[in-house]
């Protein structure tokens, strides 16, 4: 099981929100680049980045910093927000990120996320962001009539690498990861899920290596990881045993 360390980025610092709201910002940083660094040495081999203001624009506003995040850390980066046209996803990939996490386009555009994942195989990942089961977009500021499982379900026979399941109602809180949900989406279809929203400790990281065979491929954590509630060799640790 992969832990994947998040960056999240607003207006070029390091950030985490509570529950997707931009005006509940807390900043860990101002230098992104360094926060991978530590990341690395601590001995992650993914990174999670997350472009917020991007999320909101529908383009890139932090790009200088993901490219210095990309140039400073040895693993593979994964990139959110905002990337929603074929050259936003080329020009990442150009870039050196491994993967594209794409969420409002996938709602809105499914055939060209498809045609994403089919070119770019194992590059693409669908961002499946739930608030009481039903699917938010555009940086969690719309939430749809869509079910969270109808969505991932469109995506089952594209070549999409993972799914993203985020529970918004506990990103950025501590409350735990919602495991029912989490385990429960990866039951139902035949994509890899990754666990993101409400990670808060250790026991998380345990629980979710539990349910790896049965389709749990990661799990993202921010705030634990910057309160030091959660130590991320320890969680590297876990998540690698057999």
């Amino acid at each position: 099981m992969i832990v994947f360390p998040a960056i999240d980025l607003k207006s070029g610092q390091v950030v985490r929100l509570a529950e997707g709201d931009m005006d509940r910002a807390t900043v860990y940083g101002d230098d992104p680049a360094a926060q991978a660094t530590i990341f690395a040495e601590a001995g992650a081999g993914h990174l999670h980045v997350v472009d917020l203001d991007g999320s909101f624009a529908g383009s890139a506003q932090n790009r200088a910093a993901v490219e210095r995040i990309v140039e400073a850390f040895p693993g593979h980066v994964q990139l959110g927000g905002g990337i929603r046209r074929r050259e936003d996803v080329e020009g990442w990939f150009d870039a050196g990120v491994s993967r594209i996490v794409m969420g409002s386009a996938a709602l809105k555009d499914p055939e060209f996320v498809k045609d994403m994942a089919r070119e770019f195989e194992n590059g693409i990942v669908v961002a499946v962001d739930a608030k009481d089961g039903m699917v938010a977009t555009e940086g969690w500021a719309e939430v749809s009539d869509v079910p969270v499982v109808d969505l991932a379900r469109r995506f089952e026979d594209a070549g999409v690498a993972a799914l993203l399941f985020t529970d918004i109602g506990r990103d950025g809180l501590l409350k735990g990861v919602n495991l029912d949900a989490t385990v429960d989406l990866a039951r139902r279809v035949d994509i890899p899920v990754i666990a993101s929203g409400g990670v808060k400790a250790i026991d998380d990281i345990h629980v979710l290596k539990l349910h790896a065979h049965e389709g749990i491929e990661g799990v993202i954590t921010g705030r634990a990881l910057y309160d030091g509630r959660l130590d991320l060799a320890a969680a590297l640790a876990i998540a690698a045993r057999a």
